[in-house]
């Protein structure tokens, strides 16, 4: 057998066993990863769900404290991006849209309480 030809079957056999082991035997597993690392579409699946849920609370402090777990922007453009994105998939309903915005709109005229002094 050719040199070349006994390379060229170790790399296979090797390749194969490597990607055995990674796919079957030791699969990376994922655990408690921030929210920050979903997909766009997950994140704007999180905001609807937050926005429905503010529907019917009108709670607009505990909504921002759920987005705010999206990352370390402020909610309203953690919510303004998530409703862009899902504008521009056209894969939401108008219903959805209409509670995103609403969602959107009460953040961005949220002042949430100072917890320290007064100046």
């Amino acid at each position: 057998m050719p040199r070349w030809l006994q390379f060229i079957l170790a790399l296979a056999v090797g390749l194969a066993l490597g990607l055995g082991y990674a796919w079957v035997i030791s699969p990376i597993e994922y655990v408690d990863t921030p929210p920050d690392t979903l997909r766009a579409d997950y994140r704007a699946d999180y905001v609807l769900m937050v926005a429905e849920i503010f529907q019917s609370e009108q709670n607009v402090e505990l909504a921002a404290r759920r987005i705010s777990f999206m990352g370390s922007e402020p909610p309203a453009d953690i919510a303004n991006a998530s409703l862009t994105y899902a504008r521009d998939t056209a894969k939401y309903p108008a219903t959805a849209l209409e509670l995103m915005q609403q969602l959107v709109t009460a953040l961005q005229a949220f002042q949430p309480a100072s917890g320290g002094r007064a100046p």
